[in-house]
């Protein structure tokens, strides 16, 4: 495993990172995510990452479970506030109120004094930004969280965030966490550059595209069973296309050719970006996460990713799409 700076700050993360949306408290049961959450920590993962809306809280309880024997000083704990928790309209934003609530809640579930890096998991339209940004500074000065990230915010809110934190002297966000794979490159045109530029590296998710890229899925055949297509939750259909399944395909064999899985080329590509401090993974069963640590330190040369980027260049989306 390789490590790498969290943006411009000091904190050191793991290539690549250990998710569990869908997965813990969902899709596997409790022995299956301990083995993965095992099998991460032997293959020297140190970054998790969660969120307290992943199957209503579950998903944090798991994985404080399974890492509760653990010295806390030897990973890197990140979880997630915005998502609807209950019924009342304070259970949901980035109001003051549901970030204290939400962070002590957290900590509660995942059995431990302080988060390493507090996400907003997107942004609240509905709260002005700077009370947003002042609880997450009284949390860092608090010591209940470390350090400040957000996740799928436009380049325009990290911008003003950035602002308000100078102007004000407020703790200064040092992670976003968008989607970014070789089917989704959105990031590239303006999240990865401002952010380059400002000292905020990416955590990015689905670098698999929700598990497209892994090559399982084959265009006119049933999805596999115990996948993630066929459990109904977090792929696109878009991602589904036979147009896409035939694209990923021809990954596939240029991946076999250069003597690794789709899967390792895939995060061996996202992680070619120098603005990416890591890439999460997801996963079902121990050998999948064998699979993906594989790709830390593998280097690609400029034929392979030119043969790959030209394989998937009809069905890469580029830019945001328009609603």
């Amino acid at each position: 495993m390789e490590y790498r700076r969290l943006g411009a700050s000091g904190l050191k993360v793991s290539e690549i990172a250990l998710g569990n949306w869908v997965t813990h408290g969902g899709q596997v049961g409790d022995d299956a995510a301990d083995a993965c959450v095992r099998a991460a920590l032997d293959a020297g993962v140190t970054l998790f990452d969660t969120a307290d809306v992943y199957e209503r809280g579950k998903a944090e309880e798991v994985l404080g479970r399974v890492l509760a024997g653990e010295r806390r000083s030897s990973y890197v704990l990140a979880t997630k506030v915005f998502g609807t928790m209950g019924d009342a309209p304070t259970d949901r934003g980035l109001s003051r109120k549901h970030i204290l609530e939400s962070c002590h809640a957290s900590l509660r579930r995942l059995q431990t004094d302080y988060i390493d890096v507090y996400q907003a998991h997107r942004y609240d339209e509905d709260t002005p930004l700077v009370e947003t940004l002042r609880a997450f500074d009284d949390l860092v000065r608090q010591g209940k969280v470390h350090y400040v990230g957000i996740s799928e915010w436009s380049p325009a809110q990290i911008a003003d965030a950035l602002r308000i934190a100078d102007d004000l002297g407020l703790d200064r966000i040092v992670s976003s966490q968008p989607q970014y794979s070789l089917i989704w490159r959105v990031p590239e045109a303006e999240v990865i550059p401002l952010c380059r530029r400002e000292g905020i590296g990416q955590i990015v998710w689905s670098p698999l595209a929700m598990g497209v890229l892994t090559g399982k899925y084959l265009p006119g055949r049933p999805r596999p069973e115990g996948s993630r297509a066929a459990y109904g939750s977090g792929v696109s259909d878009d991602y589904l296309r036979d147009e896409v399944l035939t694209a990923v395909q021809e990954v596939r064999r240029l991946a076999e050719a250069a003597g690794m899985t789709t899967a390792q080329l895939a995060i061996a590509w996202v992680l070619r970006n120098d603005n990416v401090s890591a890439a999460i993974v997801g996963a079902t069963r121990p050998e999948q996460v064998d699979d993906n640590v594989a790709a830390s330190g593998r280097k690609l040369d400029d034929d392979l990713v030119r043969a790959v980027e030209t394989a998937l260049a009809r069905v890469a989306v580029l830019e945001q799409p328009t609603e």
